[in-house]
């Protein structure tokens, strides 16, 4: 079991194409579903009962209790049943090497989805361990509003920089000091495009 002051690895997975398992098909397991198809997953549900929002995606749904033998060939799985089954997920798992996250249920999760915001390439999420995910969803909220407007902006800028350095082999302890200069440049242009204000008579 998770020690709550144990330190995480923080880690984003590439998922698309791969097989991911959500156990259950009640409003929990919905509220997941959309991440998974979004990251492009190959999602099976197994549940006895499915709600039809799941049903009307595209996924495979297996209308029956979880086995363990569900976890073959999967790379994610996500535990959205009640906690006797989210246990037996976890159990199963363990004994496969695979991770497990369990909504709402740290005692039987080894991973842990935390609040996310997107936007124009930038990915950021916040955990609180599972202990709280509201506060990571109020948090998440609070850094959203203080991301630039022009992100896309300072995207692009890196993307060009970084591709510079590589090709120039500028060291990584090197690069983030140089890329707050180039987002700094971009800055300066603007205001050197602002025309200047008429006097007052």
């Amino acid at each position: 079991m998770d020690s709550f002051g144990a330190s995480l690895l923080p880690a984003f997975l590439k998922l698309r194409g791969r097989r991911v398992l959500l156990v259950g098909g009640g409003p929990v397991a919905a509220g997941k579903l959309e991440s998974l198809l979004t990251a492009g997953a190959d999602v099976t549900v197994v549940a006895p009962e499915v709600r039809p929002e799941i049903e009307s995606r595209n996924v495979r749904i297996e209308r029956r209790a979880f086995e363990p033998s569900d976890l073959d060939g999967a790379w994610w799985i996500v535990a959205a049943a009640p906690p006797e089954v989210n246990r037996e997920v976890l159990a199963a798992a363990e004994d496969r090497r695979i991770f497990v996250n369990a909504v709402d249920d740290p005692a039987h999760a080894t991973a842990y989805a935390g609040g996310v915001e997107r936007r124009d390439g930038v990915t950021i999420a916040i955990s609180t361990h599972g202990r709280a995910p509201a506060l990571a969803g109020l948090l998440r909220e609070a850094i959203d509003a203080y991301l630039p407007v022009d992100l896309k902006t300072w995207m692009a800028a890196a993307d060009a920089a970084r591709a510079s350095w590589k090709q120039r082999g500028v060291p990584m302890e090197r690069r983030r000091p140089m890329l707050l200069e180039v987002l700094n440049r971009l800055y300066d242009r603007a205001e050197d495009r602002e025309p200047e204000s008429e006097s007052p008579q």
